[in-house]
């Protein structure tokens, strides 16, 4: 089992970072191509907001980032520090363009979890007060054992 645990200063520059690290991660972990690109996606969401909500209420604070691969598959969790999220207001594509011109170029909070829930099957989001754990899985081939090539068998555990 592989355990990447990432600190971030809330930089929108780090995000990229990040996504890199995890791919990386993912892919070692044998997640699916269109999966990774999923991963990709949603992580850049996610600690876009975390960024976002970190710079605006604890700009001294890290984010956090845990990356995890097991027998349950592989696990991203982004843990920020910020005020927990309000509920979406009115249709969330009008959300969207209305908060398309933040002066930081940050994403909103509350639009970063909607797209979220609708990015990533299995997604879990922890909204307490003194902050959010958003947490994020992706299914991962069982592992194969023994040496797979020419004039070898491949056996997968099951």
């Amino acid at each position: 089992m592989a355990h990447v645990e990432l600190t971030l200063s809330p930089l929108p520059a780090h995000v990229r970072t990040v996504r890199l690290v995890a791919v990386a991660a993912a892919r070692r972990a044998g997640l699916e191509a269109g999966l990774v690109d999923e991963l990709r996606l949603a992580l850049g969401e996610a600690c876009s907001r975390a960024v976002a909500l970190h710079a605006r209420h604890a700009p001294d604070v890290p984010v956090s980032v845990l990356v995890t691969d097991g027998p349950d598959g592989l696990t991203v969790e982004v843990r920020d520090r910020g005020p927990a999220a309000g509920p979406l207001s009115g249709n969330l594509a009008e959300e969207m363009l209305d908060n398309a011109d933040e002066p930081d170029g940050l994403v909103d909070p509350d639009v970063a979890l909607a797209v979220l829930s609708g990015l990533v099957d299995d997604c879990d989001i922890a909204v307490r007060p003194d902050g959010t754990t958003v947490t994020m899985r992706w299914p991962l081939p069982p592992p194969v054992l023994g040496v797979a090539g020419p004039g070898s068998t491949a056996v997968a555990q099951a």
